[in-house]
């Protein structure tokens, strides 16, 4: 179990760093001179003298602050036929060491391998002019000036630029502080995501077994500890583990490690397999993203099949655009992805998309939903995914949670889609349980608070319906829960609230009304009623609805309730923002004013002379309209369907 030198790692805050740059430019060399290790293990890279494979090597050195820090070193391919393994490298690392060469000066893997780490999302590196000693001083002042200015619109524009010599010495020991103070800016990893470690190398060992090597994601991996393989959730127990090449008892993200693995051959692994904790996250084949092509690149086209990398994984994927017209170089793109094979991903993960013949570099993304709803529409799925593209976590946990609905989701289930640990989802989700935007029900189901008091409002209203059309004056308690269709645990904790505002009481496993229900419920009718009536008669301008209560003279939570149970009947339909809703029967009449102009071409001026709206109301109408295919926006205009 060679495969990462010998290192003490007790103190030391551990940190990857990742090679990139041209063939030849002197990066296997350079991290020779710096570890004392030869990344060059395969035969045929001794005999060619390029870097086929991922090499691996680390040094030890001091952040800005003087705190220990243990640099590990992957070593990528520079030459283009093995971008394929480059890929398979720079998935889990914290910075780059891009180098190049002072004879020959920034070429092409030199701006491929940057686009790659840029797309990644890595943001911090340092770039060495390498071979110093083989030019002159102004060749070197020349190659600086050059790579300067190819820096200046990428995430290195403003870190170091290190002139050093593998084979002299010179400008090491400056390279060597550089590197120390990189490392010490790296963020140390979050401890709140469960294990994760993507296989890269999976050998035998004589006397060992199988030996498997990768950067530790997330998590700590302890000798004896049960984990599964994915895909397929095959059992494995660690038996050994190395950092650094020494025996190690434990091994915590982000850090090369090889683990010796028991009950598992090495026939049986391959590059991609990823180990995790059980019953956590598992492999998955349909990821929502975002995407972003590189400038220069083909648009890419709804169905096109494309080459998918993430960390050490890569498969063919065939791309459904969330537009349904090609995406082309510049901002970011909604797309689903269905992978040709499951691979472990979470939200958050960067990926690489390569294409054409021959196959080159167009772009890439983050994992937004690794577990979309199935039964969502895609309309409904855009809406979702569109807030999460810039939510912090706690948001997007909140966001998840949301979009579940009166079913919920439990904690665990939050750590499937999230790769969270389930105590740090209840620890960032504490706040919100607090001021009850958020109810934990049963331990461990999470569910919004106006979801529950839809949920609350079906019981009622199935409740109440169950006795007026069975003409009894009590409902089984199961018979209830089975016309709701609402999950155990939702189900009772409506009951309970129903109850304690005294609209049903329990006797044994039936249910009757209390004796005030009656009257509370007439008048609950009275003012849905009204609601639906001023909402109607407002027809597409309609009141907001804290507008609307203060002319009523309900209060805003009972509003919010009443204007859910609307929605829920369909009786109001959400447009834009939470505060704009309409009265089906006016987005009806909209719809048919429309139908004879088939063909037509309406822009916003337009449509409001139509309907007498104003802009605030017109272009979430607009929108309304495209969604339900009655319209088509092409460019500042509409064509009617």
């Amino acid at each position: 179990m060679d495969d990462v030198p010998s290192t003490s790692v007790a103190p030391q805050k551990p940190v990857v760093i990742g090679t990139a740059g041209h063939i030849d430019h002197g990066k296997t060399a350079l991290i020779r001179a710096l570890t004392g290790i030869d990344t060059d293990r395969l035969p045929e890279e001794k005999r060619r003298g390029i870097t086929i494979d991922l090499g691996f090597a680390s040094m030890s050195a001091h952040g800005p602050d003087g705190s220990p820090v243990r640099v590990s070193f992957i070593d990528v391919p520079g030459h283009a036929r093995f971008v394929r393994n480059m890929l398979a490298g720079v998935g889990g690392i914290d910075a780059v060491l891009l180098v190049v060469s002072a004879e020959e000066g920034v070429k092409p893997q030199t701006v491929e391998h940057l686009a790659i780490c840029s797309i990644l999302g890595i943001e911090r590196g340092l770039t060495v002019l390498t071979k110093i000693d083989a030019v002159s001083q102004d060749r070197v002042s020349e190659v600086r000036v050059a790579v300067e200015r190819f820096l200046s619109t990428t995430f290195l524009a403003s870190a170091p630029i290190v002139s050093a010599s593998a084979r002299s010495g010179e400008g090491m020991d400056d390279l060597r502080r550089a590197l120390g103070s990189l490392a010490g800016l790296v963020p140390s990893r979050s401890f709140d995501s469960v294990i994760r470690l993507p296989i890269d190398r999976a050998f035998t060992m004589t006397g060992f077994g199988a030996v498997v090597t990768g950067t530790l994601m997330s998590g700590s991996v302890s000798v004896g500890q049960e984990l599964a393989l994915e895909p397929g959730g095959r059992m494995a127990k660690v038996r050994g583990i190395q950092v650094h090449g020494s025996a190690a008892t434990q091994a915590s993200a982000a850090t090369r490690a090889a683990l010796n693995l028991a009950r598992i051959e090495a026939a049986q692994l391959q590059r991609g397999d990823t180990l995790v904790e059980p019953s956590t996250i598992a492999a998955v084949d349909t990821i929502d993203a975002e995407v972003t092509l590189l400038p220069g690149a083909p648009s890419l086209k709804h169905r096109a099949s494309i080459h998918f990398h993430a960390l050490a994984s890569e498969c063919m994927a065939v791309v459904s655009l969330y537009e349904y017209r090609s995406l082309g170089a510049g901002g970011p793109g909604l797309v689903r992805l269905r992978l040709s094979k499951p691979i472990v991903l979470v939200p958050g993960d960067r990926f690489v998309l390569r294409h054409g013949s021959p196959i080159t570099t167009i772009g890439g993304g983050r994992v937004l939903d690794s577990h979309p709803l199935q039964r969502l529409s895609r309309a409904k799925a855009r809406i979702w995914l569109e807030p999460i593209r810039h939510a912090d976590l706690n948001q997007q946990l909140a966001f998840r949670i949301l979009r579940r609905g009166t079913s919920g989701i439990s904690i665990a289930g939050l750590t499937v889609e999230t790769g969270l640990k389930q105590d740090a989802i209840r620890t960032r989700l504490a706040p919100m349980i607090q001021d009850q935007r958020l109810l934990l029900i049963a331990s461990d189901l999470l569910i919004t608070h106006d979801a529950i008091r839809g949920a609350t409002d079906i019981v009622a209203r199935e409740f109440e319906s169950l006795l007026q059309n069975s003409g009894v004056s009590d409902a089984k308690r199961s018979e209830l829960r089975s016309r709701t269709g609402l999950r155990a645990e939702v189900f009772e904790h409506a009951v309970k609230l129903l109850e304690h505002e005294k609209k049903i009481q329990k006797r044994n496993e039936f249910l009757l009304p209390s004796e005030a229900s009656v009257p509370r419920l007439a008048q609950e009718q009275e003012r849905l009623s009204a609601v639906a009536r001023a909402f109607k008669t407002s027809g597409l301008a309609a009141p907001s609805p804290a507008a609307l209560a203060a002319e009523l003279g309900i209060d805003q939570p009972e509003m919010r309730r009443l204007v859910t149970i609307l929605l829920r009947e369909k009786t109001l339909i959400r447009l834009g923002d939470d505060s704009l809703l309409v009265h089906q029967f006016a987005l009806a009449e909209l719809k048919q004013k429309f139908e004879g102009m088939r063909g037509q071409a309406i822009d916003v001026s337009r449509f409001k002379q139509l309907t007498g709206v104003s802009r605030k109301y017109a272009i979430p109408l607009l929108e309304y309209l495209d969604r339900e295919r009655i319209m088509k926006k092409q460019g500042e205009q509409r064509v009617v369907l």
